[in-house]
């Protein structure tokens, strides 16, 4: 093959890739996990109205304890996705039995995750999203790591035979993507995978881009939501900021969702913080959580952190509540991505 013919069938293959990514975008559907739109006391039912009303068509959705054993319920809220043309996902909380939110009062883990399964089945749902817990967890994170890995060994017969899959999401104040990439191999792919948040990164010390390439091999569902990281005198601030306010490079992180997951919904949570979270680096006793993290997963987030500017909270507005601005920053984040994937 001459240099020409090379040169051409390279230029081709980028075509043909550029229109196949076009193509995927152009697929792409979204929705939101209810918590986007907290403070506006949304029934189930009412949730999946006001996503219709804004043309998303999934939901993940979070129900109390209760609820969650209420097959009638939850088959009710089934028949209204259906009739809006919504897919339902189940928000479920945590599968460790060792972590500070496992409330053993509840039921133990097997019934509890159990009636979050039957929950799902009922939604149609292949998989549902959980967590190991957050930072209280982070001191002890290797003992809580073994205990989810030997539980959920244990219940694996009962999630095979749902046909739901666990999505474990990387949880702000827990794991960080190596280790959730362990942990899943411990437990078995057709057992665990992951719902990728894009947001949690920031807060786990790690560029959100190395989360995705570290985990995307195991993602079922996702959250999205944009960030902003900069540097301060006690180290790094990381805040959660509408799509597009960030500097994560948000849209290249949904080009690389996209092409290697068609097929997935891009489901927000959008969290707009109230003030930045502070990663203390320069204090030795900061590290106790962090030994383990390699110098090259730091030396990238810190690559981000170099890239920022100071992005402080602006108050709300005077006569308008928590709620109101949460649905205004969803539509904010709802048309952003519309016209990302427009120009993909």
């Amino acid at each position: 093959m001459d240099r020409r013919t090379f040169v051409l069938g390279t230029a081709a293959a980028a075509v043909h890739a550029s229109r196949l990514l076009a193509w995927q975008a152009a697929a792409v559907e979204l929705g939101s996990i209810d918590g986007s739109v907290s403070g506006n006391n949304f029934t189930p039912a009412q949730f999946l109205d006001y996503l219709a009303s804004i043309k998303l068509t999934w939901a993940m959705i979070s129900l109390p304890a209760a609820a969650v054993g209420d097959e009638t319920a939850i088959r009710q809220i089934r028949d209204h996705a259906d009739r809006l043309g919504i897919k339902l996902q189940l928000a479920h909380g945590t599968v460790c039995p060792s972590s500070r939110s496992f409330n053993p009062q509840l039921g133990t883990l097997e019934e509890q995750v159990s009636r979050a399964l039957k929950a799902s089945q009922i939604f149609g749902a292949r998989c549902m999203r959980c967590i190991l817990g957050g930072d209280p967890e982070r001191p002890q994170i290797e003992m809580h790591i073994d205990n989810m890995v030997k539980a959920i060994r244990g219940l694996r017969s009962r999630i095979v035979d749902s046909g739901v899959k666990l999505a474990v999401e990387n949880h702000g104040g827990d794991l960080q993507a190596r280790e959730m990439k362990m942990m899943i191999e411990a437990v078995g792919r057709d057992v665990m995978g992951v719902c990728l948040d894009s947001g949690n990164p920031v807060w786990m010390l790690e560029d959100p881009h190395i989360t995705l390439e570290t985990l995307i091999p195991y993602t079922e569902t996702c959250h999205v939501r944009d960030s902003a990281v900069w540097k301060v005198p006690e180290g790094i601030a990381v805040r959660w900021v509408n799509m597009g306010d960030g500097n994560v490079d948000i849209d290249g992180w949904i080009r690389k969702f996209i092409q290697a997951k068609p097929g997935l919904p891009i489901i927000f949570e959008n969290l707009v913080s109230a003030r930045p979270r502070i990663h203390a680096i320069y204090d030795a006793k900061f590290w106790d959580n962090w030994r383990q993290m390699p110098a090259w997963e730091l030396s990238r987030f810190l690559a981000v952190a170099e890239k920022g500017t100071p992005k402080p909270a602006v108050p709300l507005a005077a006569g308008k509540t928590a709620g109101q601005q949460r649905i205004e920053d969803l539509e904010t984040c709802v048309r952003y991505t519309r016209d990302l994937l427009r120009r993909i």
